[in-house]
């Protein structure tokens, strides 16, 4: 019975140890990698980075390692050698292969050896699954390799290792691959303000927010001139360190998400703030200080939100009142030097009525993610959720602090905007009856807030629409019709097209006109009948052989010239007027032997006559009025020199006075 015992228990204890190896084995037969010389890995599922253990100091001798790449959506891969540093001159001991496939049947695509920047660094497989192995035999010194791979949906894919300054555009797209938060990136700057130009890419895109580590993702970027000093930040699990000034900087275009949803602001009022319990504190004999919720809203000033309790069940969690989408979360400490309290780590649960909660997970992942929080008590940290949160109520659920749970936090996110679905029941079939159908009330509520609103709206509006065109017609006719009226009204005469302007006529101007030269010949305005002869128009004027009338005092001219040269021929010929209404306003030609001017003939404005026709006389003219009346005669009469003979009476010339009440004189 011993024996059988013993027998027992050995055959036991074999197969206990067999089925451990066969475990082990097949354990290791079904991860992604496989060896001792695997370096930094993470394979997500539309793409991922690897590397060589100890990159990007110095793989480890006689190692190998074993990478099996799937993509899931059977997509071919494009995978893109960044760096191959191999101390080796022996392509059979040191290499890095690519194969098609996994397995048995696997083939060779490529392989790289001795560090030969010459051979191929982008390469696309034929299959949606491939092999990536690396051997290391003796050597000095190498980095090894790093790679970085995507679905082929992603042609524009670069590696962890690409910085801003290797880009030229001032704008332009690449897809980061997952794994690029790596121990040896480099981040200068902080979002919104940009990123020095010697910071990794995609390492400062994990910083930002705009992609995880766990996904990659497609980043939009825009370059710009530098800034003289770049801020130190702790985001995403990434240390953005402070740096000076650049010759040009990046930064991410976004999806605007990322407001604050009224914890500092205060839109978030205190009651929809609730914590798991609530410290307070004093001294002996002082009353005590209470660490309420109130407290946890970021750059407030005060006492912060701790909790009584030490341990992992205290939360705080905020009521946002409806569903909005949440893109991240910035925490700090107390802030306060004197209690130096903050949450190192944390998870983070989300629900939709406050009752039923769930844990916050990477994609493909079942565990909760945890969170890094502060590393002091004053710096802020900022995480985001890729892919964000929908819900309405968020909890944060301390896992590590300092000394005493205690925080200030601020959520980021934007309005949920979702086109919810609506469902229609299909309707039974109608039944005959003679009763009318009874109508249900429906239970689909109304997105419409304002329930005030009469139905009669749309007959108001009808109405209005009517009644403000004819109010705009009634009230602007009577303007029109007054502005039509004045203008009628003072409208011109066609027969005074050719009269003097008003301000001509006015008393002020004619003493004006006494101290002008007068130069026009528009003082007398006479008409021409278009059916007169050509020879009975008003002759030619040379201004050169005309006197111009004499003004002094207040005196008016009886006309702008009192004599002209008249036209080539034997006898000049002038027309006079056939009507004692009309009178003629020219002169008879000077003698030869008298003088070239005339004396205007002027007269006090007492004994001037206003209204009929002036009398005058001449060769050949009909006068209006016997022309031995010299006592009221007006017209002028050449200068007599003292070496000539005084005119004859048949040589006087006479011009009629120029009055502003003489008709225009017409002729025929």
């Amino acid at each position: 019975m011993d024996a059988s015992l013993m027998v027992g228990r050995g055959t036991g204890g074999a197969a206990v140890f067999v089925l451990i190896i066969t475990l082990f084995l097949s354990a290791r037969g079904s991860r992604a990698q496989k060896g001792d010389g695997c370096g930094h890995t993470l394979l997500g599922p539309g793409s991922g980075s690897l590397a060589s253990l100890g990159y990007p100091l110095s793989y480890p001798t006689h190692s190998v390692c074993e990478w099996e790449i799937r993509e899931r959506g059977g997509h071919t891969l494009i995978l893109h050698v960044a760096d191959l540093d191999i101390d080796t001159q022996n392509c059979q001991v040191s290499y890095l292969r690519l194969f098609n496939g996994i397995g048995v049947g696997r083939t060779e695509i490529v392989k790289l050896c001795h560090g030969d920047v010459k051979g191929p660094r982008v390469v696309e497989s034929a299959s949606h699954q491939v092999t990536v192995q690396f051997m290391s035999g003796p050597h000095d010194h190498g980095r090894g390799f790093f790679l970085s791979y995507a679905s082929s949906e992603y042609p524009d894919l670069i590696t962890c290792l690409e910085k801003g300054n290797d880009f030229t555009e001032a704008e332009f797209s690449k897809f980061c691959p997952a794994g690029c938060l790596t121990d040896f990136g480099e981040v200068s700057g902080t979002i919104p303000h940009g990123y020095r130009d010697s910071s990794g890419l995609c390492l400062a895109a994990i910083h930002a927010g705009v992609v995880s580590n766990s996904l990659g993702g497609k980043v939009s970027v825009v370059s710009s001139t530098g800034i003289p000093h770049y801020d130190s930040t702790l985001a995403n699990n990434v240390t953005s360190a402070a740096g000076t000034l650049s010759p040009s900087l990046f930064t991410f275009k976004t999806s605007g998400c990322y407001g604050t949803l009224g914890l500092e602001s205060g839109v978030v009022s205190d009651s929809q703030i609730s914590t798991s319990s609530v410290w307070e504190w004093g001294r002996h004999g002082d009353e005590p200080s209470v660490w309420a919720p109130s407290g946890a809203r970021l750059k407030r000033a005060g006492l912060p939100w701790a909790a009584a309790h030490g341990d992992t069940k205290q939360w705080i969690q905020v009521d946002l009142k409806r569903e909005k989408k949440i893109t991240g979360i910035i925490t700090s400490g107390s802030t306060l030097p004197e209690h130096q309290f903050y949450v190192s780590t944390y998870r983070v649960h989300y629900s939709n009525d406050g009752q039923d909660w769930n844990a916050y997970q990477d994609v493909g992942s079942d565990q909760d993610k945890v969170f890094q929080g502060n590393t002091n008590y004053l710096q802020e940290v900022r995480n985001n959720f890729i892919p964000p949160i929908e819900a309405r109520f968020i909890r944060i659920s301390p896992s590590q602090w300092n000394q005493r749970i205690s925080l200030k936090m601020e959520l980021l996110g934007c309005q949920l905007h979702i086109a919810r679905p609506r469902i229609f029941y299909p309707a039974p079939p109608p039944k005959r009856s003679t009763v009318p159908p009874h109508q249900e009330p429906t239970t689909c509520t109304s997105n419409v807030r304002n329930i005030t609103v009469p139905p009669q709206t749309n007959n108001e509006m009808a109405l209005v629409a009517v009644l403000v065109p004819v109010l705009v017609v009634v009230l602007t006719a009577p303007v029109l019709l007054v502005v039509c009226t004045w203008l009628w009204k003072s409208r011109k005469s066609p027969e005074v097209t050719y009269d003097l302007p008003h301000w001509d006529r006015t008393v002020w101007w004619k003493s004006m006109k006494q101290l002008l030269p007068s130069k026009l010949d528009g003082e007398e305005c006479v008409r021409y009948s278009s059916s007169a002869p050509a020879d009975h128009q008003r002759p030619r004027v040379e201004p050169a052989e005309y006197a111009q009338p004499l003004v002094s005092g207040t005196m008016t001219s009886l006309g702008q010239r009192s004599t002209f040269k008249p036209e080539e021929g034997a006898d000049p010929e002038y027309d006079a007027p056939l009507t004692p209404e009309q009178y003629h306003a020219y002169a008879e030609p000077l003698p030869a032997s008298g003088a070239e001017y005339a004396i205007p003939i002027t007269t006090d404005r007492a004994n001037h006559i206003s209204g009929g026709a002036l009398p005058f006389c001449g060769h050949g003219i009909v006068a209006q009025t016997d022309c031995d009346q010299s006592g009221t005669s007006m017209y002028d009469t050449p200068k007599n020199m003292s070496d000539q003979a005084a005119p004859t009476e048949g040589q006087l010339y006479q011009v009629p006075q120029n009055s502003s009440n003489t008709p225009c004189q017409e002729i025929d």
